[in-house]
């Protein structure tokens, strides 16, 4: 092998990245293109741009009678893949996302946002900001965003306001409900977030205890240490530890309601069951609710969504977008 094509850090089964500065994504799904004219689908779909760095699916379900007329509920979707695979536009986000829209009869707006290693953290989560506060400005009074979309503008509800993550998404997820909460950022037309759905995030607890640390979370370590080593704290950070000492007050949460998934056989189960207890324990004043499936591992509805264990997952995801306030 030349030289300059050697291995500098393996992170099999995601990504190697060589001496050269060149990387590798080991795992991938074929890219789909929009469908905004397939008279067979359940869900129509297009693309958007947000910025010079930042791009989305939207996903419009398309209903009859009187629901035709109707305002949806607007899910702002980030997807997962460690921070550094995964694609808004790939086949396993476009059929699951597509699945959910229809179940819930819901306007979704997945984000593609800016990889590591090329764009080392926290650039996935300014462009997840940026494309929600992207979202939210169709909702200001007197102009907003200057690309506005008219999906957006013509189906969305704003008095029904998700945002939906999976894995390194659902850590978005997290981080954009708590920046727009209480002492954060204000959003556009003064916006609020019904609900959030965390699936399988991202979440570890800090650098210790070491004996309860098994490969597939350590793995997940090395995912965060690799593509932002500058983070205050390492692993303690709370951007990845939101339940840790010395992490901002779960209480501030600027949501109505979460949602948080956990599998059996998923090595990040337990900062998922660390963070709802930190949320129970933060006095944070709104509604949440967990549901943990035995016999599966991480995401396995993304892979799979045609499973009764996938079906009645994703219909409880759809049964919450849809519940009223």
């Amino acid at each position: 092998m030349d030289a300059a094509k050697e291995v500098l850090t393996d992170l099999s089964p995601f990504i190697k990245i060589y001496t050269d500065g060149t990387v590798e994504r080991l795992l991938s799904t074929p890219y789909v293109p929009p469908s905004p004219d397939d008279s067979a689908a359940a869900v129509s779909t297009k693309d958007a741009v947000i910025s010079s760095s930042i791009s989305a699916r939207l996903y419009l379900p398309k209903l009859t009678g009187a629901a035709a007329a109707q305002k949806l509920p607007i899910v702002v979707y980030y997807h997962g893949g460690g921070f550094c695979i995964g694609s808004a536009f790939s086949l396993l986000e476009n059929r699951y996302i597509s699945i959910l829209a229809a179940e819930a009869a819901a306007l979704i707006v997945a984000v593609e946002y800016r990889l590591a290693p090329e764009h080392p953290l926290p650039a996935a989560y300014d462009d997840a900001w940026d494309a929600f506060n992207w979202v939210c400005s169709h909702a200001a009074a007197g102009g907003g965003s200057q690309n506005k979309d008219q999906w957006i503008c013509d189906h969305g509800d704003f008095s029904r306001l998700f945002i939906s993550g999976e894995s390194a998404g659902a850590n978005l997820a997290h981080y954009i409900a708590l920046r727009a909460g209480d002492g954060g950022d204000p959003l556009p037309g003064n916006v609020k977030i019904d609900g959030v759905i965390l699936s399988h995030p991202f979440f570890l607890w800090g650098s210790n205890p070491e004996s309860e640390k098994n490969d597939f979370l350590r793995f997940h370590e090395r995912l965060w240490e690799t593509f932002w080593p500058a983070a205050d704290g390492g692993l303690d950070n709370p951007r990845v530890s939101p339940a840790g000492d010395g992490a901002p007050s779960l209480a501030g949460l600027g949501c109505s309601r979460i949602l948080i998934c956990s599998s059996e056989k998923d090595a990040l189960r337990d900062g998922a069951i660390v963070y709802e207890e930190g949320v129970k324990r933060s006095g944070w004043k709104g509604k949440i609710e967990s549901v943990h499936v035995d016999g599966q591992d991480h995401c396995f509805h993304l892979y799979d969504p045609q499973t009764d264990e996938s079906m009645k997952l994703i219909a409880k995801f759809a049964s919450f977008i849809s519940k009223s306030k």
